[in-house]
Order: structure tokens, then sequence, then C-alpha cells
């Protein structure tokens, strides 16, 4: 599939609307991903008002809060979302056994860490599901990585990464949030992330 990314990004790349319509309009398989962070319920909302069937994919690496736990389930109940989660190979309680707590970032087996918990999940996800287009709530102010970024941009795989909330501010979400009656969640920790701003690694290996 060919696409002008220059002319879409200029087009769509601040109308998130516009360009989740354009995306779905592909007629393509797609995915959402979300981890049920802080404004994650725009993204949700945004996806599934343009396609309701469209599959949510969450990695649960098994170290969220309770609060996140319960937003995930109170905001798949409320827009009726195709959830589908994957966990990591092993549990929490397994890995913590055998490893001990989650490793810092100094540590070297921190990569290794970031690998079990989030990033094969994400590959098998990306197996199983098998899209051609991928929606995720990434936002430029997130890190220096995703400053650099395109709303669209297509990985070496073909994969079509679609980021119509890049350009958001904290309150246009919240704004988004309040128009539509939907909840949202501040009580969130990544343990692959240790610090606000650094990379998790997921939007540098795809």
């Amino acid at each position: 599939m060919s696409i002008d990314l220059a002319r879409i990004n200029s087009e769509l790349g601040r109308n998130a609307e516009g360009l989740v319509d354009w995306a779905i309009g592909l007629g393509q398989p797609a995915i959402v991903t979300t981890n049920f962070r802080p404004f994650e319920a725009v993204i949700l909302h945004m996806v599934t008002r343009a396609k309701a069937d469209v599959p949510v994919v969450w990695m649960d690496n098994g170290y969220n809060t309770e609060a996140t736990y319960r937003f995930a389930d109170e905001v798949t109940k409320l827009l009726g979302l195709q959830l589908h989660i994957y966990l990591p190979r092993r549990s929490r309680a397994h890995r913590e056994a055998l490893e001990g707590p989650t490793p810092a970032l100094d540590d070297p087996r921190h990569a290794a860490f970031t690998e079990e918990v989030k990033l094969e999940p994400f590959a098998r996800a990306l197996r199983e599901t098998a899209p051609k287009v991928w929606f995720t709530a990434l936002r430029a102010t997130d890190t220096a990585v995703r400053a650099q970024m395109d709303p669209v941009s297509v990985n070496p795989d073909g994969l079509i990464k679609v980021a119509p909330l890049l350009h958001w501010s904290s309150k246009e979400l919240y704004a988004y949030c309040e128009k539509h009656g939907l909840p949202n969640n501040f009580d969130y920790v990544d343990p692959t992330k240790g610090e606000e701003n650094r990379e998790c690694g997921l939007h540098l290996a795809h």
C-alpha cells in the first residue's frame, strides 16, 4: 500500500479525529494499544467511535497499580472494548521469587526485564492480531524520541503507525474527557521506564 506520508501528516497531523477516520478508512486490520495510563480513555474512545470492534491490545506487565486495574475494567465496560490482554510468559511472583524486585535502570538486567514484560508480549500480540494499522496514544511531550516522530509513519515491517494525539496537550486531553464523560487514571507506574521522560523501548523497537 502506497501512502503519501508527507501529505497526510501535513493535512491531518493535527486533526486527531480526522486522522483516525482516515486510517480506519484504509480498510486494513487495525489495533489500538493501551497501557491505561493517564488520558488513555481519549485514544480508546476516539478509535472505537470510528470502528467499535477494533482490537484493544494491553501488555499487562503485572506491575500495575490497583487503580490502573480498576480503571482498565471501568473503561473496558464503558466503551465495550474488545480487549486482548497479553501477559509475560512468567508471572510477577515467579520472576521475583527467582530474580528479586524490579532491576534499577543502571542494572544490566533491566534490558532483559523490559524484553520479558513488555517487548516480547507486544511481539506476540503483533503475530497473533496481524494488524496493518497500529493506533498508539504516544505524545511528543513524553520523550525526546517521540518529539521527533510524525503522527503517521510506516515501520520497516510495513506496519502503519498512527499517533493521533501526538501534538495534544494535557489540557486538550482533559477537555476531551470532560466533553465525553470519560474516566481517568493518574495512579500509574511503568516499571520499564523508571523515569518519566525515559523511552521504554517499545517505540524504538517498533
